[in-house]
């Protein structure tokens, strides 16, 4: 893949495609493409890494367990989400592909 955009689907997918763009012991950089994808209900993330992820098309929504409102993001919204920090996708667009970069660090 030479650009970030390459090889997006025009149907929606069955589940979430993750592609590891750079993955070594330290960092892991992943480009994640969402179609209505979400966490199933009463599911959390747990991860043992730092998580940044910038959202670069479509839209998403994503909750801490810590917090009672979502964070509602669109193109260019970033967060940082703590290692064991519990988080869920609420919800991905339906109308686009939802194109997220993810950045998995020690």
């Amino acid at each position: 893949m030479d650009n970030i955009f390459d090889d997006l689907p025009d149907q929606p997918l069955t589940e979430e495609q993750f592609t590891a763009l750079i993955d070594t012991p330290g960092v892991t950089i992943e480009r994640i493409v969402s179609t209505g994808q979400a966490s199933p209900p009463g599911n959390w993330f747990d991860q043992p890494r730092n998580e940044w992820v910038i959202l670069l098309k479509g839209s998403a929504s994503l909750r801490f367990e810590d917090e009672t409102r979502a964070h509602e993001l669109r193109a260019g919204d970033h967060l940082y989400i703590a290692s064991h920090r519990r988080h869920r996708v609420e919800r991905t667009g339906v109308n686009e592909p939802t194109v997220w970069l993810a950045v998995h660090y020690d």
